[in-house]
C-alpha cells in the first residue's frame, strides 16, 4: 500500500505506476508495453504461433510486463483462445460487412478475441482516409488501434486521428538490428514532441531494428512508452529469452 501511494504522489513515473497495475492483474493493451509482431515467419506460423505466444505470456507474468502479440489473421482466433495477455491483428481493411472478398473485417478481429489492430505498418501501407476509417470503427467497437508511421511528421498527422497508439518506424531500419533508438534517437525525439502539440493523448512508441533490452532501455528513456518488435524475437534462437531480455530493459528504464 505504501508503494502504490507513493507511486500516485509520483516518486515513481506514472509509466512505472502503469506497468505495476498489469502485474497486479490488469489485462489490455496498456503501457509500457512490448508488442511482438510475428509477421508471416514460418517460426510464428500455426502451432509455432502459440507457443511463441505462450512464451510472451510467461515473460510477461513472470516479470509483470505488458506484452501483447500480433499473429497472422489465420492464426489469431487460435491465438486469442489459448493466451490471456493481449492479441492484435497484423492488419485490417476499412470495409463495412458485405462484397469484399480476401479482406479483414474489424468485426472478425473482435469476433477472434484481438483486442486491437495494427494499421499502416511499411509492409501493408494505407491511406489517410482508409487510417482515419479505421481508427473511427475500430474505436466504435471498443478496439485500440496502434498506427505505424514513417517519419514524425506522419507520425503527428495520423495522431490527429486519435489512436490509442503510434508506433515510429523508419522502415530503413526494420530488420537491419540498427535499434532506431541508437540509429536515429532524434526521430524519436522529433515525434513525441511533434505528437504534443496535435494529440498528447496518443501513446508513443518505437520500433525499427529492435533487438535487446539496450535497444529498449534506450527508447524508453528517450521519452517512448513501449516498442514494437518482430523478427529479433520471432527469429531468435532462444525467443522466451529474447523476449525476456526486452522486458528487462524496460524495466530498467522504469527504475533509473
Amino acid at each position: 500500500m505504501f508503494l502504490l501511494r507513493s507511486l500516485r504522489i509520483g516518486i515513481f513515473s506514472t509509466a512505472f505506476y502503469r506497468l505495476l497495475e498489469i502485474s497486479n492483474g490488469m489485462s489490455g493493451l496498456k503501457p509500457p508495453l512490448i508488442i511482438v509482431n510475428f509477421k508471416t515467419y514460418m517460426e510464428s506460423t500455426g502451432r509455432r504461433a502459440v507457443e511463441l505466444a505462450r512464451k510472451c505470456e510467461k515473460v510477461s507474468r513472470e516479470l509483470g510486463v505488458n506484452v501483447a502479440v500480433a499473429p497472422q489473421a489465420v492464426d489469431l482466433a487460435r491465438v486469442a483462445s489459448e493466451v490471456s495477455i493481449p492479441v492484435l491483428a497484423q492488419h485490417v481493411d476499412p470495409y463495412t460487412p458485405g462484397a469484399h472478398t480476401g479482406s479483414i473485417l474489424i468485426e472478425a478481429i473482435k469476433e477472434a478475441g484481438a483486442v486491437g489492430t495494427l494499421v499502416n505498418h511499411s509492409e501493408k501501407r494505407l491511406r489517410a482516409d482508409e487510417i482515419d476509417e479505421i481508427v473511427k470503427r475500430a474505436s466504435s467497437l471498443g478496439l485500440e488501434v496502434v498506427i505505424c508511421a514513417n517519419t514524425p511528421e506522419v507520425a503527428a498527422s495520423l495522431s490527429a486521428f486519435n489512436p490509442a497508439f503510434i508506433a515510429i518506424e523508419p522502415p530503413e531500419l526494420i530488420g537491419t538490428g540498427k535499434a532506431v533508438s541508437k540509429a536515429k534517437p532524434e526521430v524519436i525525439t522529433d515525434t513525441i514532441n511533434l505528437i504534443r502539440r496535435v494529440n498528447p493523448k496518443v501513446v508513443v512508441i518505437c520500433g525499427a531494428g529492435i533487438t535487446n533490452g539496450f535497444d529498449v532501455e534506450a527508447a524508453i528513456k528517450l521519452g517512448t512508452e513501449g516498442v514494437l518488435v518482430a523478427s529479433g524475437v520471432v527469429k531468435a534462437r532462444d525467443q522466451e529469452a529474447a523476449v525476456r531480455d526486452l522486458a528487462e530493459g524496460l524495466l530498467r528504464a522504469l527504475k533509473s
